[in-house]
């Protein structure tokens, strides 16, 4: 059974990764992170603040788009084209089929987070330039783009003499090598003097509420795939903003009303609850940095974790009794 689970994984991992807009939408996500330091600028308030709201609400917004195309390409298509019958023809059952998909998926989407936080984190360090006579800062855009250049000249050399896959190539030589300029942007300052590691990168809280956005991602890529055993891309698409909006406005809408009326108690207990996952708006309430402790993590966490336990549930119910011949 776990060789048929990590094969079902396996296949969806790649087959996601080698999809048009899987890079599509990373190559967006990364160009709007770099985008963002320079709309931060017009802000009359705080600057960091609104550029971690932006490259915060980018990751998101990408997630989203992402789970949803990603999903409908891997199960819906696979419906609508007969294929999903070589597999659930042979020994494998439909639940097995569900999980093996999420956990492909789920791959591939952190994959992505991971890039596109590695593209959020050197454009946070780079900050707001507030004048136009501010110097740039060097190491950022020499490691940065360094490793886009090289990753795209790498993968163009495998593509034209060995026809490896482009987009998955670029994905295997672009990981190590951002990774490794995040690294190296970590030992020095603007101006190329060494510095402590890392005590100019964001801090650990941050990286907190990324790691929280991701949650949401995993939890929408699980709504997806439930949605995509019944529906196509687009009504897929739908069913994903229409869960992330009511999650995202479940305080305000229900919340507040909760203590008032019934309906509104029953509306804020049924509906999930995203407000939990963003922080950003807490570390900066009032100019005061706050504390997210290890224990709300864990809570948080668990909440997710069921959360995406019940969507998957519904999600193997809903395809247990789908025609698929």
């Amino acid at each position: 059974m776990w060789q048929r689970y990590y094969t079902i994984a396996l296949n969806t991992f790649v087959e996601t990764i080698r999809q048009p807009i899987y890079g599509v939408i990373l190559a967006v996500t990364a160009a709007m992170l770099v985008l963002n330091v320079s709309l931060a600028a017009f802000t009359l308030d705080d600057d960091d603040k609104l550029a971690l709201d932006l490259g915060l609400s980018t990751l998101l917004l990408s997630g989203l788009f992402l789970a949803a195309f990603s999903a409908a390409g891997v199960v819906s298509r696979e419906i609508e084209n007969k294929t999903v019958l070589t597999v659930i023809s042979k020994p494998v059952n439909r639940p097995l089929f569900i999980l093996g998909k999420y956990s492909g998926l789920a791959g591939a989407l952190f994959l992505a987070f991971y890039l596109s936080c590695l593209v959020f984190i050197l454009a946070v360090r780079h900050d707001v330039m507030q004048n136009s006579s501010d110097p740039w800062d060097e190491p950022v855009l020499t490691f940065g783009f360094g490793a886009l250049g090289a990753s795209l000249f790498a993968a163009a050399f495998c593509n034209y003499f060995y026809d490896k896959h482009f987009s998955t190539t670029l994905v295997a030589f672009v990981t190590p090598l951002l990774t490794l300029a995040v690294l190296l942007v970590g030992m020095f300052d603007e101006l190329w003097e060494p510095i402590p590691f890392g005590s100019n990168l964001v801090g650990g809280q941050v990286l907190i509420a990324a790691f929280l956005v991701l949650l949401v991602v995993l939890l929408t890529a699980a709504v997806a795939l439930a949605a995509s055993t019944r529906f196509g891309q687009l009504i897929t698409l739908m069913i994903c903003l229409g869960f992330l909006g009511l999650g995202l406005t479940a305080d305000y809408a229900f919340g507040r009303h909760a203590d008032a009326s019934t309906m509104a108690q029953l509306a804020y207990g049924v509906v999930p609850n995203i407000g939990p996952f963003w922080v950003i708006d807490g570390l900066y309430a009032e100019s005061e940095d706050t504390t997210v402790t290890l224990e709300y993590i864990g809570y948080v966490t668990s909440y997710a974790a069921l959360l995406i336990t019940g969507v998957l549930c519904i999600a193997i119910a809903a395809f247990q009794k789908r025609e698929v011949g």
